[in-house]
């Protein structure tokens, strides 16, 4: 009779913490339902194998001429006096293309902005977009995003995020220059982009 009395009453204390522990993870402090999120079977959002892919294409940032794509679009009062040109926002649309000339094929453009970060060095936080307008990646995104000592050789930054072919994507870039021109600070840079997507 005693074992019984022991079964139901460790039977009734597991219940009792079961319903506390399911209560306390769907009832927020301030007595509203959190039940607006929810675990999702990635095959049911069409999510297969993860892939990881390289693309390599050259970034060109125009900032002098008729046509810039490349425009400053706020600066500290210090800026100008700068050497390392802290303080300047850039906004860009750069034209992305299959090879290192500008008139290549036009493969997407980098929509984003940079600024200058570095008080004794030429440093930028850059965070973009490359928007692909070709083949199967037309209307994918990859975001990009991290710091860029733009006299380095090579440069590594993160990526963040995606969208279309590219949602849940993650990887990073290097980014070396091909072409810099002091006078008029136009460039052209090869990104190549190593990206795990589905």
């Amino acid at each position: 009779m005693a074992e019984c009395s022991f079964k139901s009453s460790l039977s009734l204390i597991t219940l009792f913490v079961f319903v506390v522990f399911y209560i306390s993870n769907i009832v927020a402090v301030d007595g509203k339902s959190q039940t607006f999120g929810r675990v999702l079977n990635p095959i049911r959002l069409g999510l297969k194998q993860e892939k990881l892919s390289h693309f390599r294409v050259y970034w060109h940032d125009i900032v002098g001429g008729a046509n810039p794509t490349a425009i400053q679009v706020a600066r500290a009062p210090s800026t100008k006096n700068s050497k390392t040109g802290f303080g300047a926002v850039v906004m860009i649309d750069d034209p992305l293309t299959e090879g290192p000339e500008l008139s290549s094929k036009l493969m997407g453009r980098a929509q984003g902005l940079y600024a200058m970060a570095g008080v004794n060095e030429v440093a930028a936080l850059m965070n973009m977009n490359f928007a692909f307008m070709v083949g199967k990646y037309n209307g994918s995104t990859i975001s990009i995003m991290g710091r860029n000592k733009v006299l380095t050789e090579v440069r590594e930054m993160s990526i963040v995020g995606g969208s279309g072919l590219f949602r849940f994507a993650r990887g990073y870039v290097q980014a070396h220059t091909k072409k810099l021109d002091f006078k008029t600070g136009d460039a052209t840079v090869e990104y190549n982009i190593y990206v795990y997507h589905y």
